[in-house]
């Protein structure tokens, strides 16, 4: 499964949404999943998924799908 397979199954799984709702505009909050807890669930996700440990200004600032791909780049992921 290829990084960006695991990225978007991390999202589809946590918030269950559709792969169509993977967009630029899927923002923390846009949806009524990805609230506080919805997001400390998606990074437990992430962390799980990459095998990675996100520092706490990275879970703070990942605030949407298009972002998050881009923290995610400083733990040597690559899309």
């Amino acid at each position: 499964m290829s990084a960006q397979e695991k990225y978007d199954e991390a999202f589809i799984e946590t918030f269950e949404i559709e792969k169509s709702d993977l967009t630029e505009k899927l923002e923390y909050q846009s949806i009524p999943a990805w609230d506080s807890v919805g997001h400390m669930a998606l990074m437990a996700e992430i962390e799980e998924v990459f095998d990675i440990m996100l520092e706490m200004d990275d879970i703070l600032e990942f605030g949407s799908y298009t972002t998050g791909r881009e923290t995610l780049k400083k733990y040597d992921v690559e899309f």
